[in-house]
């Protein structure tokens, strides 16, 4: 992958809205060359999806309930943890899946409307799976900062240093 590319990707990544053009002068190159670009990292699955990140918290009646579960595992045989993390993310609840190191294999993040709901995710999915030795469940309580973006509470302070004579 050369410069320009990472270059296209370092920008893209912070904003996925940018236009094509402010991008191009961005990065010194042509819009054309900037498409090409962003259309061959996209047919090789380096650019997955684009998103946007919502606070949901200011939005009524949609607010989740956020779960990271904890889960170790028994690695199969010649495929080790892919095939158990391929039948977890195959659940919709599922919004993310890592391979972890340290005292548990997998860390599954999931939603649902209520404790209640992800209760039952757990005792009746996650832990019915053979190869699920134990699980953890930590409930996310309040979002600060996500994919580097702070969510702020209350209104827009004025961050200006106050000049008195």
């Amino acid at each position: 992958m050369d410069y320009k590319e990472i270059e296209v990707l370092t920008i893209i990544e912070e904003n996925g809205r940018i236009s094509i053009p402010t991008l191009a002068k961005m990065v010194d190159s042509t819009e054309e060359e900037v498409a090409g670009i962003i259309r061959h990292l996209e047919e090789t699955k380096v650019i997955l999806s684009y998103s946007a990140v919502i606070d949901w918290s200011k939005v009524n009646d949609n607010e989740n309930v956020t779960a990271m579960i904890d889960v170790k595992v028994t690695p199969q045989r010649g495929v080790g943890f892919d095939e158990v993390a391929e039948r977890i993310y195959r659940f919709p609840e599922v919004k993310a899946l890592y391979l972890m190191s340290g005292a548990y294999d997998l860390q599954v993040v999931i939603e649902g409307k209520t404790m209640s709901e992800i209760a039952r995710f757990v005792s009746s999915k996650l832990s019915t799976l053979d190869s699920v030795i134990s699980t953890t469940t930590h409930f996310q309580l309040k979002k600060y900062k996500h994919d580097g973006v702070i969510f702020e509470d209350g209104e827009d302070e004025d961050k200006r240093i106050v000049v008195t004579p």
